[in-house]
Order: structure tokens, then sequence, then C-alpha cells
């Protein structure tokens, strides 16, 4: 592909617009439609872009059609992911999706069988990760060796009304994703085995638990423990949290917000370089652009996606039983759930033919 990339946004809420206005200022993207159910909604979003003539609809496929696109970013509410993104990619529509990947565990299998069986990207945006600030943090943890255990401290209080203060797991389900997967990406490491504890202060304005501590054994040996709460007024931390990875050389710091640090041995600390670039969703939609045209696998391509969702199912799980999770014990119920929920013969097919899930994703 060259040229601006034609691309139909669908969903048109609050985050709809964040992402409408990231595609207006990108270089490498052209908005060329708005879906909503809500076409009223969809109607408002162009206005308010400048765009009044902005073709708008409620059909994803009759949309894309008319405007010509060649692929989707999925702002929907996460319970409509699955229905969205596998209607897209089966159109032949490759799709960037917010986080998360699916409203389920075996729906978020199902998208990577679907992505397989269309050849299709679908790419999952977890905005963190688009931080220059991670990178660097990445490239200083690459160099403390073997690695011990990392630790995410997060501190929040906000008032957000609305869904989130209704879920039964906010903080886990819709704020922790966010350190899962970009520890994930930091510490080259992947889930193994995950044990959670969540509560709910009396003080708290959320029906479901606002707090939690969540432990995850690594393939690399490898420990992280999360500890985050949105109910913490007061010496807040930044939304990305504080970060520690202690090595067998030394320690990498960050604070969340500016660049780390090093501490190797008994030399002096070290500011790490960052290296500046597109932020966030915009760094997502750039990179999304950029895969389309080149063919890379980007950070966030769904069979790599699918291991964030299920390490904060494991522990929701974990949180519910006292016990730890077995990620891979965890991925195989999931398997099987896929398989007997496709309405897709292909795609069950696929799923089907995965004799071990991590390996279908690691493919």
């Amino acid at each position: 592909m060259s040229g601006r990339l034609p691309l139909l946004l669908v969903g048109a809420g609050a985050m709809g617009r964040t992402w409408a206005a990231a595609l207006e200022g990108s270089a490498a993207a052209e908005l060329v439609g708005v879906v909503d159910l809500d076409v009223d909604a969809a109607r408002r979003a162009a206005a308010d872009l400048g765009r009044p003539d902005l073709p708008v609809g409620a059909d994803l496929l009759e949309v894309a059609g008319r405007t010509g696109a060649a692929g989707v970013v999925d702002v929907t509410v996460p319970a409509a992911h699955h229905v969205v993104t596998q209607t897209a990619l089966r159109a032949g529509l490759p799709v960037l999706g917010e986080k998360p990947v699916a409203a389920t565990l075996p729906q978020a299998l199902s998208l990577a069988a679907t992505a397989d069986v269309t050849g299709r990207l679908f790419m999952v945006s977890q905005s963190r990760r688009w931080l220059p600030e991670v990178d660097a943090l990445r490239a200083a943890v690459g160099r403390l060796g073997a690695l011990g255990t990392a630790t995410v401290h997060f501190a929040k209080a906000p008032h957000f009304g609305g869904f989130r203060e209704e879920m039964a797991h906010p903080l886990l389900v819709d704020m922790a994703i966010h350190a899962l997967d970009c520890a994930r990406f930091v510490l080259d490491a992947e889930p193994v085995t995950v044990w959670c504890t969540s509560g709910n202060p009396p003080w708290s304005w959320y029906a479901g638990d606002a707090e939690a501590t969540v432990v995850v054994g690594t393939d690399r040996g490898a420990r992280l423990v999360y500890t985050g709460s949105w109910c913490a007024p007061g010496a807040e931390t930044s939304w990305n949290g504080a970060w520690r990875v202690s090595g067998e050389h030394g320690t990498a710091l960050w604070d969340g917000d500016a660049a780390p640090v090093l501490a190797l041995g008994d030399a002096e600390p070290e500011v790490v370089d960052v290296v500046d670039g597109p932020r966030e969703v915009r760094g997502a939609l750039a990179a999304f652009c950029d895969a389309l045209r080149t063919g890379a696998r980007p950070w966030g391509e769904v069979h790599a996606n699918v291991l964030s969702l299920a390490t904060v199912e494991a522990a929701v799980a974990s949180a519910a039983t006292g016990q730890r999770v077995d990620v891979d014990e965890l991925l195989a119920r999931a398997h099987a759930t896929a398989v007997a929920d496709e309405r897709h013969d292909d795609v069950r097919a696929a799923l089907a033919g995965w004799s071990s899930v991590r390996a279908a994703l690691a493919g």
C-alpha cells in the first residue's frame, strides 16, 4: 500500500473521538468514514472534526464499500469487538482495534484464528505500549542480565462515573492490562502462572474491586508483582505506574513519566536515552500503517496480544478462588469453548487444528 491509507472509524463514542483526532492528524492514514449504530453520533463526530460531509452510516460493510476503505479502526465497546472485527476481517479489511482484543478469551482465540484464515492483519492497540519511554525501559532491562523481580506500583483516584464504577474488577480489567501488556514487552517474557488478590476499601466509590495485587511467574524465571489501586488519593503515581526491575547486573527504574534510569553495580546511575516518536494511540496507528505497508508484525498483532488478556483473565479467576492459575490450563479451557462456539466452519477448523494454544499464538 502506498499513499495515505483510507481507514474507516467504527465507534463514535468518547474514545472514538480520540481516534478520529489521531486519524485526522496522521500523515499515514486518512479518515474516510465513520460508522456507529447511532448514526446521529457518527454525524456529530464528523461535524466536530469540521468535516460534516464525511460519509457516515450504521453498516460497516456498506460504508466501507461506499468509501473504498482499506482498513478499519474498531473503537466500539468490548462486547462488540468480536462481531465487528470478524466481520471486517472476513470482508478482507485489516483491523486496528482498541483493547481488549475481545470481551472474552475464547472470542480472542476466535479472532486469532480468523486472522489466520483470512490472511488479514488484526492489531490491538495497547496505547501505553506506544510510549518511547517504554522502549527505553526495555533497552535498559536488556542490560541487566538475568532478571529477578519486576514491580509496578500504581495509585490513582479517578472518579469516572459510568460503566467503570459498576464493573466487578475495574482496576484489573480496564487498567492493569496496560501494565501487564507492557511488562511482557519490557521483560521479553511470557506469563506462565498468575496469582491475584483483590479488594475494595471502605471509602471506595466503585461497586467492584478497585484494588489488586497480581504476581506473574514468567517463562524467563522473572516475577512480576503489580500492586494497584483506583481509590488512592494523595501522592498518586503516574498513569503508567512506578517501575523497578532488578537483575544480576543492577536495577532499572522508571517513574512512569520521565526517562528511565539504569543503575549498574557501583556505577553512577545513568538516564536512558529516549528516542521520541508517535505516542499512545498515534503510535499504535503509525505502527498499524507501517505494518500494512511493509508486512512487519507489529506489537499488538492479535496472536501476540492474546496473552495480555489471558493474564488479566487469570488474575480475575485467581482473585475469585484464591488459587494460583496455570495460564496454559486457562488457554486450553478457552480453546475448547472457542471451538464449540465458533459459527464459521473455516475458523472452527483452524481452531481445531491447534495442538497447542501457546504454540499457535507464538507461530
